[in-house]
């Protein structure tokens, strides 16, 4: 099979299709022929070195969408089936961005009914983080919650599930954002700075650290969205960092709701698998609306 790796640091012209051996499932695991897989800003943060693995051959791709085509001893998916997956980790010699991928069993859900395969494969990561950083940060409904990044993959998707909770979410996005945010749900959106203190909790999908803890009130909450990076605590505010793992039940909720019409999935490009260095080319570039999708 064909699969997209690095197996040096650097730039998107690093990003390599090579030849492999399709991998077999061992016992609690499935093989996914995959349909789509899109591309985050963690793919490039491996690309770049950002999590280690000199020397080795590592793997691209977290989030897919495909159909299953073997099963390991101990599985409960069939043959089939079509799916979504997270395929959780930083370096590992072969990842999404592949023909076939084999994830734990309890990585996958049935994938959503009402969208195609390059929409499902924008689900998992991102989805998945937003849901984790509200249930950190544990907001009742008459609370307020700040969603820096509001228009973003995860931001979009922090802000619906937010709404959904009865939560009063302010957005924090570009101006030309506005209507979008509102229309997932923030009660208002903003631009700039907040006012210090004006909000019991912030979810930062924009990573501005202390700058967005200082609008955070006094024993509020703050939520990082990479782990173990978020700035210290002041002034009695809660602070943590999510760190992504594959659960499929919790995934399989996240699909109820794109079925329901609950969540916005949005594609902002896709490509061919061979085109890979173009697509780590087109997100250095920076200003897109939703996920670049690889095909194979």
């Amino acid at each position: 099979m064909r699969a997209a790796v690095v197996t040096k640091f650097g730039g998107p012209e690093v990003v390599r299709i090579v030849e492999t051996e399709v991998p077999e499932p061992a016992a609690g695991q499935v093989r996914i022929k995959v349909a789509a897989a899109a591309l985050n800003p963690v793919d490039a943060g491996v690309r770049a070195g950002v999590f280690g693995g000199a020397g080795q051959q590592i793997g691209l791709g977290w989030d897919v969408a495909g159909t299953v085509d073997a099963t390991g001893a101990g599985s409960a998916w069939n043959v089939g089936d079509e799916v979504v997956a997270l395929d959780y980790g930083m370096v590992k010699p072969l990842g999404t961005h592949a023909e076939y991928v084999v994830v734990p069993t309890d990585a996958v859900a049935l994938a959503p009914k009402t969208v195609d395969a390059v929409e499902a494969a924008t689900l998992p990561l991102n989805a998945l983080a937003a849901v984790l950083a509200l249930d950190l940060l544990a907001l009742t409904p008459d609370r307020s919650l700040l969603v820096t990044g509001a228009a973003g993959a995860v931001g979009g998707y922090a802000v619906q599930l937010a709404a959904r909770r009865g939560i009063s979410v302010t957005a924090l996005a570009r101006e030309e954002d506005e209507e979008f945010v509102r229309s997932l749900g923030a009660a208002r959106s903003v631009t700039g700075a907040v006012g210090a203190g004006s909000v019991d909790a912030v979810l930062d999908a924009a990573v501005l650290g202390e700058a967005a803890l200082e609008w955070v009130r006094d024993g509020g909450g703050y939520a990082g969205v990479i782990p173990r990076a978020h700035p210290a605590s002041v002034r009695g505010v809660r602070v943590g960092a999510i760190e992504v793992r594959a659960d499929g039940a919790r995934l399989a909720e996240l699909v109820r709701l794109v079925d329901e019409g609950a969540l916005t999935l949005r594609v902002a490009e896709a490509y061919a698998l061979q085109g890979a260095p173009k697509a780590h080319a087109r997100l250095a570039e920076g200003g897109l609306r939703g996920r670049l999708v690889l095909v194979p």
